[in-house]
């Protein structure tokens, strides 16, 4: 099940194939018209029912009149998140989920995610929230467009990145100021559950970890809203020497052409 008017209207873009969209019985308004439209207009049947049966399917989540059935997402490897980053020519930049259960919390990593150009999320198999409706809903639609791969083991899937040349951030209080760390070569960046932060294991096997600086009376920030800040500030390091290295090409290739 897909849930809300956006996450619906992401899954319709993305061409994967859905079974039906149920909406509310009566009048219908605002996007909700372009999501029915649009279902009908590629053969998916479009099925009245009432607000009780929604709330039912939805598990009372919020579902603004909208709920699509759809196949589970296919997961990918890790493999598969590197190689959409050698696609694009661009150094790996990848999320990795230690541990997270709140699913609203996993879903905005996972809009983050998508949000800032990352080629993908790693999460664990075991003793964390999976691919949940209510994880698709609080992400915006991104699931649709974000690689997403399961693991056995965090710790062990750290040191293969680490062998194949990624850097390995662990997100936590008391590291080094992200502000001023290199993030501009192929990352991973590890965020923690809510509780406990990144697993003792895993930090070990991390390259470094990184902090955020808090000016204000709070010691910390929402899991999804550390991430932000980070992902943005990794994104910003790539791009930047992306950019200076096609300068300098092109200023090496204007000399040489002289």
């Amino acid at each position: 099940m897909v849930i809300g008017r956006n996450a619906v209207r992401e899954l319709l873009r993305s061409g994967r194939p859905i079974d039906k969209l149920l909406v509310r019985r009566g009048e219908r308004e605002g996007s909700i018209v372009v999501i029915t439209a649009e279902a009908m207009a590629r053969g998916i049947p479009v099925i009245e029912v009432e607000k009780q049966k929604l709330d039912m399917l939805s598990g009372f989540a919020p579902h603004q009149g909208v709920v699509a059935m759809a196949a589970e997402k296919e997961y990918c490897t890790v493999e598969d998140i590197l190689k959409i980053a050698e696609e694009r020519g661009e150094a790996p930049l990848l999320v990795i989920s230690d541990g997270i259960t709140d699913p609203y919390n996993l879903g905005s990593l996972i809009r983050c995610a998508e949000g800032v150009g990352a080629h993908g999320l790693i999460i664990p198999k075991r003793r964390a929230s999976g691919l949940t409706p209510l994880v698709s809903k609080a992400s915006a639609g991104a699931i649709e467009h974000l690689a997403i791969a399961k693991v056995t083991n965090i710790a062990a899937t750290v040191e293969a990145l680490k062998e194949k040349g990624v850097w390995v951030y662990a997100a936590e209080a008391g590291g080094e100021n992200c502000y001023r760390t290199d993030f501009s070569g192929p990352c991973a960046l590890v965020f923690g559950s809510e509780g406990d932060g990144v697993s003792k294991l895993v930090k070990e096997r991390c390259d470094a970890t990184v902090s955020i600086p808090m000016y204000g009376k709070v010691n910390s920030f929402n899991v999804s809203t550390a991430a932000a800040v980070l992902l943005c500030q990794a994104k910003k390091c790539q791009v930047e020497r992306a950019l200076a290295k096609s300068s300098s090409e092109a200023t090496a290739m204007g000399t040489v052409k002289s």
